[in-house]
């Protein structure tokens, strides 16, 4: 596992596969709730995302998925209301590596799970990540 400091959009451009931290939850009309960060960049960026997402977690659960663009979702909570969950980072780290072998991806690229508006500490998140990424995976943190 590799870790760096700058911005994750950097790297959408270099054929890297860009992780965004998700929740389980959806709206009333069965859209998946972007909250902050990372994730919301992405609706902004990816219009049908929060639609693509939804389908996604109302028929699969809150899981890791790939939705096209070289984005790949990183579930941390299970609502935007609740705390990031250790036990799920840890999940979403092992089904993150696991697509990504069956998928062939030479670059991954993650924000520090439930680090941001989560306020988890990379010291607890990072020996999480150890085991499931290898070189092939770089956790940024902002500037």
């Amino acid at each position: 596992m590799l870790e760096t400091i700058g911005d994750i959009w950097n790297y959408a451009d270099r054929g890297c596969v860009i992780a965004i931290t998700t929740n389980g939850s959806l709206t009333k009309d069965g859209r998946a709730i972007f909250g902050n960060g990372v994730a919301k960049q992405a609706a902004f960026r990816f219009p049908g995302l929060a639609e693509k997402l939804g389908r996604l977690l109302a028929a699969h659960g809150n899981h890791v998925f790939a939705l096209g663009d070289g984005i790949v979702t990183f579930p941390v909570e299970e609502t935007p209301w609740s705390l990031p969950d250790l036990r799920l980072v840890a999940s979403s780290a092992q089904e993150l590596r696991q697509l990504a072998d069956s998928s062939g991806w030479e670059r991954v690229v993650v924000p520090r799970p439930g680090c941001g508006g989560g306020g988890l500490a990379w010291k607890d998140v990072r020996p999480l990540l150890v085991p499931w990424f290898d070189d092939r995976f770089t956790v940024i943190s902002q500037q």
